[in-house]
């Protein structure tokens, strides 16, 4: 198992770009042998197809989203690693931006050949409690001809593109939820990573925050 710290570097710049444009991508931001330690993770797991929707009104849509997926716990080294790196990047935005960021949950993805998630927003304003998405790509060897491309859109112009993010291994981007609508393009290779989102508490007396 590789040990892999959090470079205080990588943090203060995730979160200077957060202030600045709302987006991260930070190109071999994370250790290639862990990012390998992780991918293994990930081909051991039992994925599902996943869903659009909240928890109590989920269903599959594959005219939506392809992708397959596996939550992330705190059962393995690598997976446990993991979630060390997002709290201590969670420690680093709330130090520096205030944000207030009081959970973090992330899974696995699978996209097979083909498979594609299309243009959405991972929070709806005033609707939901994530605040800052992350992804983390695991693929080595990723070529652009492979495409499997996140491409970010301006905000209230989802049909201009910001950015382009390949998805390979070490690439980490990370972005305020509900202002960039988002898409993953068809690859034609698999295509693994993993999608987090650090969310803010709103739990009352009636309610449990944040569910899953």
């Amino acid at each position: 198992m590789t040990t892999f710290l959090p470079d205080p570097a990588l943090l203060d710049r995730i979160a200077n770009d957060l202030y600045l444009t709302g987006f991260s991508i930070q190109h071999q931001g994370l250790d290639p042998a862990w990012c390998n330690d992780l991918l293994v993770l990930l081909k051991q797991q039992t994925l599902r197809s996943a869903g659009v929707g909240r928890t109590d009104t989920r269903r599959n849509h594959p005219d939506i989203r392809r992708d397959q997926i596996a939550w992330i716990e705190p059962d393995a080294a690598a997976s446990r690693q993991w979630l060390d790196f997002a709290a201590a990047l969670q420690q680093a935005l709330n130090r520096r931006l205030f944000l207030g960021l009081f959970s973090f949950e992330s899974h696995f993805a699978h996209y097979a050949p083909g498979a594609f998630y299309k243009t959405h927003v991972d929070a709806f304003r005033g609707e939901s409690n994530r605040v800052v998405s992350v992804v983390a790509y695991l693929n080595p060897g990723w070529q652009q001809s492979d495409g499997g491309s996140m491409v970010l859109y301006q905000p209230d112009q989802p049909d201009t593109a910001l950015v382009e993010v390949w998805p390979e291994q070490g690439t980490l981007a990370v972005f305020l939820s509900e202002e960039f609508p988002h898409e993953v393009k068809p690859a034609h290779r698999d295509r693994y990573s993993i999608a987090g989102w650090y969310r803010v508490n709103t739990s009352d007396s009636n309610r449990i925050d944040p569910p899953r």
